[in-house]
């Protein structure tokens, strides 16, 4: 096999090992996004699983014997030596240097908008927290008690009330 096939195989083998499916998989919510993951998922393993068939196996060595009895040794003296020159040549991985900063900058808005989330996410259990008492409460509740919790609401009943606009 290649230096270069053995490489991308051992790179993808080792992300595949890394990467924390299930974990991803729990925080998926809806359910066209758990098919969209599971779909990505499937893509990824079919593609690790070729690269690691195609590239993890070494090429069967030449029989060049075989090949002298029955077309001649100068004839397939001349293939190997034109075999043997062959260079393949190596890789030289020049795409990281150039997108890790983009990553890094990517990464970096990645924390910022997951703790706005965060923020967002327990305001909203706070005002959810407060519906449910205010729905437990509300078959009791008197109007002073209602707007004592939201004067603003009250502010703009009484300036309707006071310039005599009733709604229609």
């Amino acid at each position: 096999m290649s230096g270069v096939g053995k490489k991308v195989a051992d790179v993808a083998f080792k992300a595949s090992k890394s990467i924390d499916w299930d974990g991803m998989a729990k925080m998926i919510v809806t359910d066209e996004a758990r098919k969209e993951f599971s779909s990505l998922r499937r893509a990824f393993e079919e593609v690790n699983s070729t690269l690691q068939t195609k590239f993890s196996q070494e090429p069967e060595p030449i029989d060049w014997e075989y090949y002298r009895k029955g077309l001649g040794s100068r004839i397939v003296d001349s293939y190997k030596e034109l075999y043997e020159s062959v260079e393949i040549p190596k890789f030289v991985e020049k795409t990281t240097e150039e997108y890790k900063p983009k990553f890094d900058e990517l990464l970096v808005e990645l924390k910022v908008a997951e703790q706005e989330s965060l923020k967002e996410s327990e305001r909203l259990e706070k005002e959810i927290a407060e519906v449910q008492e205010l729905k437990k409460k509300l078959s009791t509740m008197t109007a002073d008690e209602y707007f004592e919790k939201h004067p603003e609401l009250k502010q703009k009943f009484d300036d309707e009330i006071r310039n005599d606009y009733w709604g229609y």
